[in-house]
Formats: structure tokens, C-alpha cells, sequence
């Protein structure tokens, strides 16, 4: 057997990327090529400035990508209860960035063999989610961290700010420590305890075109170009115009719903993003096992992932992994955050809540 035979047999298992694939993947080449030749400040100023960026822009992610919530309530997570825990460094992955427009491809071919949902004005769409999120206590005076895990359910509004009648339940899990640190003693005594429905509370501090709603999300581009256009709104001089377009990939399909044509557009606009790899083997937050496409921050030192059933090309959710422990802060492999996007469902009312409590209200996290 010749070495180019051997070469072709690698990765088998991958689809093999059409013509229209391979030129998508020599433009994004070139355009990476490019942006890193490009005039930009000197190392040491640029990496401060890329790294306060990235920690504004995760923490933004964070706000859109779950829907505005009660104080910290909103980035809480669950985790999956399992046999390998989350803070272990994960086995090493298989990245194969020629293989990423065929998964997003499969799932934009797939977008509409599926039923679909027909929320209406005044209605509202219903989530069930497993989530994990670091969260800070105070302990003897100080700030101290640990990883918060949660099932969620939540009720959004199918029009305008989740703010406008949204609904939250939750139930805490037990939580995790945070990699190298020791888990807080009031983090563990909150096991267990259940979230009564309330109302979300707070600021929705999103511009218009990064609503969320389904009422916004329906009457988007059903093209590629379009909707790619929609995702680098307001971001032609930002350098991190491509990762804070991928932040938004993530806010338009976890706890958000949009038709099959702007759902498909979404995920072909996806694969144009530079950076955009796949990752062969990720879990969700419930233990479900997929394919990710994903994108490193190499100045946050992170890979944000978002997973797909590997059969349906159905969305599962997402993930957050370290690469680089200096930048992040933990060690590399550690899994952040993650997410499990369980059940989405059309419903006519929420359930009774109870009036919001003054320690609840505030700016949405």
C-alpha cells in the first residue's frame, strides 16, 4: 500500500467534503492568513486588550446564550452524574477542521425532516435544560469559586425580552469544585434545594438585532449570506468579530427556537465563520455523546463547543473546555461550563409565581 492511500484512509469515517466544501475552507485559510498579518498593536498591549475583550464577551455569551434570569439564578449548571467527573482533564480529543462544514452541513440538510414548532403571539416556548456554570460565594471574607449545577426549566416569551412574562424553575444539583480549589461549605449545603417558578427579573441589556425571541428569530434571512451578515452586525472593526459571531451562533439555538429555513441558513452562515473546527467526540451536560463544531479562543484559552447528535445532526447543546491553563486560569482539559438543551415544548401560559423578591432583582448574569 502506497503512503497516499494510506493518507486517504485516514479519518474514513469523516464525510469526505465536496468541491464547494474545499473552496469554503481555502477562503477561510486565506482570510486567517490575512488577519494575522495585519497591523494590530504590540504583543504585550494586544494580548491584555484580546484578553479583557474575551472575559467581556464570555460574560456577554453567558447572558444571551441563557435567557436573562433572576440574579445569578441564570448561570447556575447541571451537570451529568457520572462516572468521570467534570473536572478531570478530558482525554485528549481528535480536531479535525476539514471536517467541520460537512457536520454543520448535515445539519442544515436535516433542519426541516424534523416536526416543527408553531408557537404563537402570547404563547410561550418551554425549556428544559441541564446546565453548569463557575459561580462565586463569599467564605471567611473572601471570593471563592466553584462549579454550580442546575436543572432548569424556563417559559420565554415567543415575543420580545424574555423579561416580558418569562418564567424560571430550578433545582440544585450537586455541585463541583472549582479545579485546584476546595469546595465551598455553603455550596454543598444548597444540594438538593428547589427553585420555586419566578419571574425573571433584571435588565435585558441586548441590542435589538441580538434578540433572541422567536417572533425576531422567524423573520431573519433564510440564506447563508444573509444570515451571515446578521452575525457580524456592528462588528467590522472588532477583533473578535469571529468569535463574538460564533457566541451568537450559540444564543440563536440554545434556549432559543427558529424555523427550519432560518435554522438551516444559521448553520451553512456557521460554517463560513474563520477558526470553526470539529471536535469527534463531546457530551452534553445529561451524558449524551456527539459531534462538536467549535472554535478556540487562544487569548481566553478556551474552545466553546456546540454538539450535535451524531445520527439526527439534532442540536444538544454546549460546552466550554480549557486549552491554554495560563490564559484560562484552570488546568488544561477542564470542562467550564456546559449545557443539555433537553426538551422544547410550545406552551399557552407559565406556571403561578410568586412576586419577585428584592435579592432577586438586578442586573440579568
Amino acid at each position: 500500500m502506497d503512503e497516499m492511500t494510506q493518507v486517504n484512509r485516514l479519518r474514513a469515517e469523516v464525510p469526505r467534503p465536496g468541491p464547494a466544501e474545499l473552496r469554503a475552507e481555502e477562503r477561510r485559510l486565506l482570510s486567517e492568513i490575512a488577519a494575522y498579518g495585519a497591523a494590530s498593536p504590540a504583543p504585550a498591549t494586544r494580548r491584555a486588550h484580546r484578553s479583557e475583550g474575551f472575559r467581556r464577551n464570555l460574560r456577554l455569551s453567558l447572558r444571551t446564550s441563557i435567557a436573562m434570569g433572576a440574579g445569578a439564578a441564570m448561570v447556575v449548571g447541571l451537570g451529568y452524574v457520572g462516572t468521570r467527573s467534570a473536572l478531570q482533564p478530558e482525554r485528549t480529543v481528535q480536531v479535525t477542521p476539514m471536517a467541520m462544514s460537512a457536520v454543520l452541513q448535515r445539519a442544515a440538510d436535516t433542519a426541516s425532516q424534523w416536526d416543527e414548532l408553531h408557537p404563537e403571539p402570547g404563547q410561550f416556548l418551554a425549556y428544559e435544560l441541564q446546565v453548569m456554570f463557575p459561580a462565586k460565594l463569599k467564605e471567611g471574607g473572601k471570593d471563592v469559586r466553584y462549579l454550580k449545577r442546575s436543572l432548569l426549566k424556563v417559559w420565554l416569551p415567543v415575543e420580545g425580552s424574555p423579561l416580558n412574562g418569562g418564567v424560571m424553575a430550578s433545582e440544585h444539583l450537586e455541585p463541583r469544585p472549582f479545579p485546584g480549589e476546595p469546595l465551598p461549605a455553603d455550596a454543598e449545603r444548597r444540594k438538593g434545594s428547589v427553585g420555586a417558578p419566578s419571574k425573571l427579573t433584571g435588565y435585558d441589556i441586548r441590542l435589538d438585532h441580538q434578540r433572541t425571541d422567536y417572533a425576531f428569530l422567524s423573520r431573519l434571512p433564510t440564506d447563508p449570506a444573509g444570515m451571515r451578515e446578521h452575525l457580524y452586525r456592528d462588528l467590522a472593526q472588532d477583533p473578535l468579530a469571529d468569535y463574538k459571531a460564533w457566541g451568537s451562533v450559540g444564543s440563536m439555538i440554545t434556549q432559543a427556537y427558529m424555523p427550519s429555513a432560518q435554522r438551516a441558513a444559521l448553520f451553512r452562515a456557521a460554517g463560513t465563520i474563520p477558526g470553526v473546527e470539529t471536535v469527534a467526540e463531546a457530551e452534553d451536560a445529561a451524558g449524551r455523546r456527539g459531534v462538536a463544531v467549535a472554535m478556540v479562543n487562544r487569548f481566553g484559552g478556551v474552545r466553546h463547543e456546540y454538539i450535535f447528535d451524531p445520527a439526527t445532526y439534532l442540536y444538544l447543546g454546549e460546552r466550554v473546555v480549557v486549552v491554554d491553563a495560563a490564559a484560562a486560569g484552570a488546568p488544561e482539559g477542564t470542562l467550564l461550563t456546559s449545557t443539555a438543551q433537553l426538551k422544547v415544548e410550545v406552551a399557552d401560559r407559565t406556571p403561578e409565581v410568586a412576586d419577585p423578591t428584592p435579592e432577586n432583582s438586578g442586573p440579568a448574569s
